[in-house]
């Protein structure tokens, strides 16, 4: 390949990145690549990329030469340090209006720092989420950039034409400023956490109380993925259930019990706490997954610790109301879910002054990544409708559909804690459903309690909102205030 003539520059050649580099090939464009280790790039030339318009490079300098002005060098390198390494080598290479793209992990506050250095050295920088693993690399992942507007225009063209396309459409769309592609990608990270522990609990009860066998469950899932429930983790999960090992025993059954994480759930989680937002269910996912890991602890504890009476197992009839009743639960507790995700974004928006598109998320959100479901369809109609709606649940889509739901989705909470089967998501998602439609919550307690111990005040409910108010609890506390009524 002669000097400049690749479209864009890939550096870092795990899997993902070699997959987004044969799916660029594929779609015309010239893919330069660099990675570390140079018997990495070697043997990718020899093997995958054999016969491609791909161009491999052991030299960084050579390699940025290859690349047309405005370089696109795009980073698939482990988030954190590994990142900010690499743009130092790279930054004396490029000149001013050369664009990098951080398509890996990283966190947005990461990406928020990198986007105003990069701004100051006349680099542009793009942050983008790349959602789907493996498959969605090669053949079509969600992509969700964010950074310096003025690069979108350079990038565009190979990030849309790389991802997944619905209807159409491709699963790729401009998010916002600095972090704010990061950050989509996080909250997309959080509400998978907690729609695989959704579907977990509800294999629990299934199984526990139910006594439904793995194939039994796989065939349940696989219907239930023909209706409102239609998604890629409720597919897998058919799957997942039909699968047998060697003995021909279910393997699901065979698989230990402690979830590992790769800590974007755990960002979530800390960010809606930063933020002010009840991401309940999400954390209780994360929670969930730290239990699951306690499994020495839990071993020892399970005989010690005695819950109610073993459940009778349901069989027939009333075996097929507690499916019917999941089913309604899993799509209840999904809306609470995704509702919550929102809030975090919209949240995050006004904070740091992102403009985010909630459509646009709920669009780039239904193909490609691992969220991927129907169900997205009707949250962008949603946000087409009322674009500054401040909420999914009062949507009037999502209304009906939770008068329909809840019944079960009560049933299922309330089978699980009389059979002693813990649901800690599905629960907490009930519990802020109910907890957002008061008017009026116990908080007016907590207040008082407040200003009695730490003089923090209050406000009345027959006084304007704004005016705070202390109350001399116990006749020798004085007038004195704390003034840290938000603490």
């Amino acid at each position: 390949m002669t000097e400049r003539q690749a479209d864009i520059g890939l550096v870092g050649l795990a899997v993902m990145g070699q997959n987004l580099v044969l799916n660029m090939n594929d779609h015309g464009y010239a893919v330069a690549v660099y990675n570390r280790t140079p018997s990495v790039t070697q043997e990718f030339m020899a093997g995958p990329a054999a016969g491609t318009r791909v161009s491999g490079y052991t030299d960084l300098a050579a390699f940025v030469a290859a690349l047309k002005r405005p370089r696109k060098v795009m980073l698939m390198v482990k988030a954190g340090a590994a990142v900010d390494a690499v743009i130092a080598e790279l930054r004396p290479l490029l000149e001013p209006g050369d664009v990098i793209i951080d398509g890996g992990n990283s966190n947005h506050t990461d990406s928020t720092r990198r986007s105003r250095a990069l701004r100051e050295a006349g680099l542009l920088y793009v942050g983008t989420g790349v959602s789907g693993g493996e498959e969605g690399a090669r053949f079509g992942p969600s992509i969700m950039p964010g950074g310096h507007h003025e690069a979108w225009p350079l990038v565009k063209d190979v990030l849309q034409a790389i991802s997944a396309k619905v209807d159409g459409a491709p699963c790729c769309e401009w998010m916002g400023e600095d972090g704010a592609g990061h950050f989509v990608k996080m909250v997309h990270n959080g509400i998978e956490y907690g729609d695989m522990q959704l579907i977990a609990e509800a294999y629990h009860l299934l199984s526990s109380v139910g006594g439904l066998e793995a194939s039994a469950i796989g065939d349940l899932f696989g219907r239930w993925n023909e209706g409102v429930l239609d998604s890629y983790l409720i597919d897998i999960t058919a799957q997942i259930f039909k699968h047998v090992d060697q003995d021909g025993l279910p393997l699901v059954e065979k698989i230990l019990d402690a979830a590992g994480q790769k800590g974007t759930g755990k960002w979530t989680a800390t960010d809606a706490l930063s933020l002010g937002v009840p991401l309940t269910l999400i954390s209780e996912a994360v929670f969930a997954r730290y239990l699951s890991a306690l499994k020495d602890e839990r071993v020892a504890a399970s005989g010690v610790l005695r819950g109610p009476a073993a459940p009778e197992q349901q069989t027939g009839g009333l075996a097929d109301g507690l499916a019917a009743d999941l089913e309604q639960a899993l799509y209840a507790a999904k809306i609470a879910s995704y509702a919550q995700g929102f809030m975090l974004l919209r949240s995050a928006a006004a904070e740091y002054g992102w403009h985010l598109d909630y459509r646009a998320v709920a669009r780039i959100w239904r193909g490609g990544c691992i969220i991927r479901s129907r169900f997205l369809n009707d949250i962008a109609a949603a946000y087409e409708a009322t674009p500054d709606l401040p909420n999914l649940l009062v949507a009037p889509f999502f209304v009906r559909a939770l008068e329909g739901a809840q019944g079960g989705w009560r049933r299922s909470v309330a089978r699980a804690v009389v059979a002693g089967v813990p649901m800690p998501a599905m629960g907490a998602a009930l519990a802020f459903f109910d907890g957002y439609r008061q008017a009026r919550l116990p908080a007016n307690l907590i207040q008082a309690q407040r200003d009695f111990f730490g003089a923090h005040t209050y406000e009345r409910v027959d006084r304007p909102r704004g005016e705070h108010f202390h109350t001399d609890w116990t006749g020798h506390g004085g007038k004195t205030t704390s003034g840290t009524y938000d603490a």
